[in-house]
This record gives C-alpha cells, structure tokens and sequence, in this order.
C-alpha cells in the first residue's frame, strides 16, 4: 500500500552504508517509522527531503516492519537550526517530546502544527529560547490531555491575587492566601500565570503572541519544564545537554 503525507523528520539514524532510518512526525498517520534507502549519497533525490528536521513531502510504501521512502521532496527546512547550537537543542528536546506522547488522529495533526511553528521561531530567532520553550511544552501538554487547571485557586477559587503557587504534582493553582496556609511559597507572578493561561486556552495561531520581563519569564520557564517533567514520567535524554546550552 502507498501514502503520500507531509511529514517533520523528528530523527534520521545512519543505518548500513549508506541508509537512514527515519522518525517522521505527520499529521495523518501520527509518528511513522521509515527506512530511506540510500539517503545519504550526496546524489540521492531523498537526501535532503530526508534530513533531521526538513518537512517534506513523503510517498511511503508500508512493508513489513516500517514503511519504505519511495519519494520525498522538501517544503521547509529550518536552517537556522543547524547553525545555532541552542536551538538544535532545543529541537532536539521537542523531537523527543513529540515522540513520546505519540499523538494520533486530530492531536497528530496539532501536535504537527505546533512543532512548525516553534521550530520557525527559533530558526528565524523571532521569540526568546525559553518562552519558545514553556509554551512548547505547556501546549504539547494540554494537546496530550494534560491540561492543567489554572481557571482558579483549587480551594478558594480565586481567579486573580496576584500570586499563585502552582502545583506540578497535580496541576492545580493555588491562590496566596492558599498557599500560606499551606505552608509553600508561591512559585507563580501574575504575568507568569497570564502567560501560562493564555499558552493553554489561546487559539493555536496565537500561542507564541505574548511577552514577559525577565523574572517572570524564568517563572514560566522554570514551571512548564518541572511539569513536563511529571507528565512524562521518564527522564528526556536531550534535556542534560540542552541545559548545559539554554540562556
């Protein structure tokens, strides 16, 4: 059987002399495994269609264990990518997310289009890394059907106090007062967690379209990344070194 689908190359593993075997991310089919025989002579029509992170368009033949590259022609390929090592890390990091929670069907075809807008981002420079990132993963999250409850505080149901603590354990919000009752401190600015809502309930052309000051965007930072911690449940292999990169 033959499909053809737009697909992102999440990750290309040199295989043989000369093959890659590819984690292509599309928005019909969710993750794919595919094997593009041949992709890695310099005179192969696949090699640059085929290259980490291209989005291309894939004809596949389904075989027996993965489907087969017959033919691949690029659409998009993020240069600025590969020519700034934070970035690279930090697709590297999105690729892995991305693989983890496997989307299907309508989230597939989200989860697609989300990846593209960040990767544009960040090749094109237009958003600060760490922004980039928290709405990278607070989104992927609530796609996934993680979405955390920031309506109010969990016990009073205060909407706006300024402060907040927010709780990665759950994903629950608890106002100030809450929260010295509880005996925490409150983890979350009133721009932080306008930021955090408007990542999770915004439409999806608007979810980068915010801005924050420095201290406030290391709260955001530092909460989406501890929660994408506990909703993953394994350790992500690329988040050592992107840490040792991000500014």
């Amino acid at each position: 059987m033959q499909i053809t689908t737009m697909g992102l190359v999440l990750r290309a593993t040199k295989t043989g002399e000369a093959d890659r075997i590819l984690s292509i991310l599309t928005a019909d089919y969710g993750v794919v495994s595919a094997v593009a025989k041949g992709s890695l002579r310099l005179k192969s029509k696949l090699f640059s269609a085929t290259s980490l992170f291209c989005y291309s368009e894939f004809t596949l033949f389904e075989g027996k264990t993965m489907c087969v590259v017959d033919e691949a022609s690029v659409q998009e390929v993020f240069f600025g990518l590969h020519e700034d090592v934070e970035a690279m890390a930090l697709a590297m990091y999105f690729a892995e997310i991305a693989s983890t929670v496997n989307p299907a069907g309508e989230e597939a075809a989200a989860q697609l289009k989300l990846l593209l807008n960040s990767l544009y981002f960040l090749s094109e420079k237009k958003r600060q890394p760490r922004l980039i990132k928290a709405a990278y993963e607070l989104r992927t999250l609530t796609n996934a059907g993680f979405m955390p409850n920031l309506v109010a505080c969990a016990a009073c149901m205060q909407y706006d106090s300024g402060s907040f603590f927010f709780d990665c354990s759950t994903g629950l919000l608890y106002c100030q007062s809450c929260a010295e009752k509880k005996g925490i401190q409150c983890n979350l600015d009133a721009p932080a967690l306008a930021a955090m809502r408007h990542i999770i309930f915004s439409q999806d052309s608007k979810v980068f379209s915010f801005t924050l000051p420095p201290q406030s965007l290391a709260l955001l930072s530092q909460a989406a990344g501890q929660y994408t911690l506990i909703c993953m449940e394994k350790p992500m292999k690329t988040l050592s070194f992107l840490e040792t990169v991000l500014t």
